[in-house]
């Protein structure tokens, strides 16, 4: 072992210690701290590269990883990944190993994985892990040096296994948080393809969270705005009225009765339709405390936005043809069947005849059950095409 490594490694203060595990738990709620938690491993053992790969390439999926260079200053998530077969595979997960209890050092130096990849790079000394988070796949870590530097020693290989329990909570948090994400993205995404505009608060009535459509309504500002970082009704009354209905809400949280709910109308400056709201209470964990917690849920509808019907859904769903979908379609968008004809360029008569094909094969038998149908299926739920590419995340206002 080097004299600088063994010196980095004795001379690690309980402080120096404290310090590289803050910034490994920070990486669990900020990816970008892994710069930092890798750029303090790469200085404690002197490496040219200290490697994270969370996720290993398969088939089209370029997978990610993590690589702090000798003169990198950040992690970078473009490293090429080598299309060759590795030998740094350890068959015990959690097991730190070195190049040498894997294979003989000639094996290493003649095979093809060194000499194209790791030799250019000045790649000769490794010493890596194959890390098994609870409910997650193996994420390979990897510490390296040319060969102008020792091999790793039984220290450094001790230390290394130290932090395996850290590197496995870390990642483990880090999935679950991104699980949790996840979810709650699929969540806005169904509430924005119902045409639901969702507001989270605090006790304040500031506004802590949203989705896209609840951030295009405040924008709009009509009939609710943003004024100050607090949600506020456009007309006096109705904002009277509204924080009326959050305070009888937060009074029921604090005496411990069941979850409080609310509902009212709110005029709108532009004539349109009221938006209709329901209001209720956010549960929240016992240990939660301090300014910024979510206290309410506001859920808004505007009646006079048109549903958004995907045809080729509706087609596929109650089984009609393509033109049938399109008469079926444009009756729920609230069209009569005059102008449905008028709208697909067909006779009245044709129309009519397509209509009572759809009421066939949807056991319907007036226009007006046949529309409620159409609108309480899940057919709002289906993404349209131009969303599908990406989910419609939700929205945090930092205030």
């Amino acid at each position: 072992m080097g004299a600088g490594v063994a010196q980095g490694l004795a001379t690690l203060s309980l402080n120096d210690y404290d310090s590289l595990l803050g910034e490994f738990y920070n990486s669990a709620i900020d990816e970008h701290s892994w710069s930092d938690c890798l750029a303090r491993l790469r200085d404690i053992y002197q490496a040219n590269f200290v490697t994270l790969i969370l996720r290993a390439p398969r088939h089209r999926d370029h997978g990610v990883m993590l690589v702090l260079g000798a003169e990198d200053t950040e992690a970078g998530l473009n490293f090429d990944y080598p299309g060759l077969p590795t030998p740094l595979i350890s068959s015990e997960a959690n097991q730190v190993f070195t190049v040498t209890d894997l294979m003989s050092e000639d094996a290493w130096i003649e095979s093809r994985y060194y000499r194209e990849f790791c030799k250019p790079r000045s790649i000769h000394h490794v010493l890596g892990v194959d890390i098994l988070p609870p409910g997650s796949g193996v994420c390979r870590f990897r510490i390296t040096r040319p060969s102008s530097q020792a091999d790793f020693s039984a220290a450094e290989k001790t230390f290394c296994t130290r932090l395996i329990s850290h590197f496995m909570r870390v990642l483990h948090i880090r999935n679950l948080l991104t699980r949790n994400e996840s979810l709650n993205t699929l969540y806005s995404q169904a509430a924005g393809r119902l045409a639901v505009a969702t507001l989270v608060l605090d006790e304040r009535g500031r506004l802590i969270e949203t989705n896209s459509l609840g951030r295009d309504l405040l924008v709009a500002a009509d009939g609710l705005r943003l004024v100050e970082g607090r949600v506020t009704a456009t007309y006096s009354g109705d904002n009277k009225r509204l924080y009326e209905a959050v305070n009888s809400i937060l009074c029921a949280m604090r005496s411990g009765s069941a979850a409080g709910t609310g509902a009212l109308s709110i005029a709108r400056s532009s004539g349109q339709p009221c938006l209709g709201l329901v209001l209720e209470s956010v549960a929240s964990e016992e240990w939660a405390n301090g300014e910024n917690q979510p206290a309410i849920a506001v859920y808004v509808r505007d009646v006079s936005g048109v549903p958004m019907i995907n045809a080729d859904r509706v087609q596929q769903i109650f089984g009609l043809t393509r033109t049938e979908a399109s008469v079926a379609m444009e009756l729920a968008n609230g069209a009569s069947l005059e102008e449905t004809a008028n709208a697909l360029g067909m006779q009245r008569s044709t129309a009519r005849a397509h209509l009572r094909a759809v009421f066939s094969k949807t056991g319907t038998r007036r226009q007006t059950e046949l529309v409620r149908i159409i609108l309480n299926s899940v057919i709002g739920l289906a993404a349209s095409e131009q969303k599908s590419a990406r989910l419609d995340r939700p929205v945090r206002i930092n205030l």
